[in-house]
């Protein structure tokens, strides 16, 4: 059984934990809607959109307005990104960190226990 356990833990098993980053990285990107994002980028805030009057003041104001909405929608839309990308950093690291300790711990469990009775 020890076998067994060693055999799927530095195979089948380290396989799948460094093919667990395209899930994650789908995951990441699906929760934070990266790809709908991205597509509406400048689009206006809440779909905010002042219809243009007949005169020029008019046309005027509606164009200030909805220039000013589509700014809010890109700050918006560009810091949710950026949380998106930062959060996505984060799981790269994480996920490394992970492939490279996952051989290191079974070794690590009866070390530790040697060094807690030691100490």
């Amino acid at each position: 059984m020890l076998l067994a356990f060693f055999s799927w833990w530095y195979g089948r098993g380290w396989k799948h934990v460094a093919n667990s980053f395209g899930p994650r990285w789908r995951g990441v990107t699906e929760s934070f809607s990266v790809n709908q994002l991205l597509h509406t980028l400048f689009s206006p805030w809440r779909r905010i959109i002042t219809e243009p009057g007949r005169s020029l003041e008019d046309r005027f104001h509606a164009w200030v307005d909805n220039l000013f909405s589509r700014m809010i929608g890109f700050v918006v839309r560009l810091g949710v990104l950026l949380a998106a990308a930062v959060t996505l950093l984060v799981v790269m690291v994480l996920t490394l960190v992970e492939v490279i300790a996952w051989p290191l711990l079974p070794p690590a469990i009866p070390a530790l226990l040697i060094a807690g009775l030691v100490l």
